[in-house]
């Protein structure tokens, strides 16, 4: 959570032990600084001088008074180098230390307030605990993160025009997205208290609360449910909620049937294609249900009830990869191979009951009750096709009558060659 911040802080660090190691290092060798070795340079030749002027001196080149002054004015010279050598010295120290801290300690104070200053315009704890993560050269954000930011920039569109319901409604619904359901119930009041009771904002009430309350519809989900119907029978988020809740608890039909209430009004913002992929999903799970289609009385013609499962073996195989597409169906034993009735299905649906009827014809003109005895099929699709090829697996049960009630048994246990 804290990665970035940890990130800025020692970069920070780094800059400054930069700074003070080079100025404690400076310092270190400003103590050091002397002249030695010009003094013994300086000694080394004094030496050879007075060599040479005893060399000449016994040699007759000089006399004892010019040979006194020499030697004096050597030693002179040797006294006025090594004291000039350490003046330089401690000149030099005394210069170097008069730096002090002025400059590492500015350097390090112009750094920490820059930080703060950046820190201060840019940045906040949620932003930074938010920030995502590199990926590879590229920065990316997912939808969770993006909720985030869109979060900040609406709250602070309301904290500049308070009485902008878009705003306040954007930012409810971005709230729930994020989980903070009794914010999110707080902006929708303020846009109520705005713009008046309208069907729609209850609502987005009713599905704030019912998310908060684990997607259970509690006596206050109820009401908002209650509040919004009453002022519009079709609201749309009213009735996908209640078509959701029905759906979540395997009340298939009513599903359907809430959902399509939406998909008939047709308004332009609802996304009815999202819509109608649900009722289809939500019919294949009513067909699945082979108790509910069989106590219908209203249906009529042959029910012929299936029980299909994976063998243990090709179970192994297909749970190294991902879920297949299961087709179940039934062709007339003599004659064409168009299918009777069929229904499709994932391997992971299984082992399942289900039931083939008229209900599940692929077109009026060929159904189950038109054969007298059936080939029954259950197929795991290698590559999502319909047919059986080489590669899928299936079951199969031949000359069933359609008249019988046994149940009948497919075991999908063969490869296709």
């Amino acid at each position: 959570m804290l990665e970035l911040l940890v990130l800025v802080v020692a970069f920070i660090l780094l800059l400054l032990i930069i700074v003070w190691a080079h100025y404690l290092n400076q310092n270190r060798q400003n103590v050091k600084i002397d002249n030695s070795f010009r003094d013994e340079t300086n000694v080394r030749l004094y030496h050879e001088h007075k060599a040479e002027i005893e060399k000449d001196f016994q040699q007759g080149s000089l006399d004892k008074e010019s040979y006194e002054y020499l030697v004096a004015e050597l030693e002179q010279s040797l006294l006025q180098d090594i004291q000039d050598n350490a003046n330089e010295a401690n000149q030099s120290i005394d210069k170097k230390s008069s730096l002090s801290i002025v400059w590492p300690a500015t350097i390090s104070l112009f750094i920490i307030i820059f930080s703060v200053a950046l820190y201060s315009e840019r940045g906040s704890m949620e932003l930074i605990a938010n920030t995502p993560k590199e990926n590879g050269s590229h920065q990316t954000l997912d939808e969770q993160q993006q909720l985030i930011v869109e979060i900040q920039k609406l709250k602070k569109a309301t904290e500049q025009q308070p009485n902008n319901s878009d705003a306040w409604y954007s930012l409810g619904q971005a709230l729930v997205g994020i989980g903070e359901f009794d914010e999110a119930l707080t902006a929708f009041d303020k846009v109520i208290g705005i713009d008046g009771e309208q069907a729609d904002l209850f609502g987005a009430k009713a599905q704030a609360s019912y998310y908060k309350n684990a997607q259970k519809i509690t006596e206050e989900v109820q009401y908002y449910i209650d509040k919004a119907l009453s002022l519009d029978a079709k609201d749309p988020s009213t009735n996908i909620l209640l078509g959701m809740n029905n759906f979540i608890n395997k009340n298939y039909q009513q599903a359907i049937d809430y959902w399509q209430t939406v998909v008939n009004d047709n308004r332009p913002s609802v996304n009815s294609d999202a819509l109608k992929s649900a009722i289809v999903e939500a019919k294949n799970r009513l067909a699945l249900t082979g108790g509910m289609v069989a106590d219908n009385a209203s249906l009529a013609g042959p029910q012929l009830s299936l029980h299909v499962s994976i063998s243990e073996e090709i179970l192994t195989q297909l749970n190294a990869g991902e879920d297949k597409v299961v087709f179940i169906y039934a062709i007339p034993s003599e004659g064409g191979r168009m299918p009777l009735a069929a229904i499709k299905v994932q391997a992971s649906d299984l082992p399942l009951d289900v039931v083939l009827n008229d209900q599940r014809a692929m077109t009026p003109a060929a159904k189950l009750s038109d054969a007298e005895q059936v080939n029954v099929y259950a197929i795991i699709s290698n590559n999502g096709g319909v047919g059986i090829k080489p590669g899928d697996y299936k079951a199969e049960k031949t000359g069933v009558r359609v008249d019988t009630t046994d149940v009948i048994e497919l075991v999908i246990d063969r490869l296709v060659e």
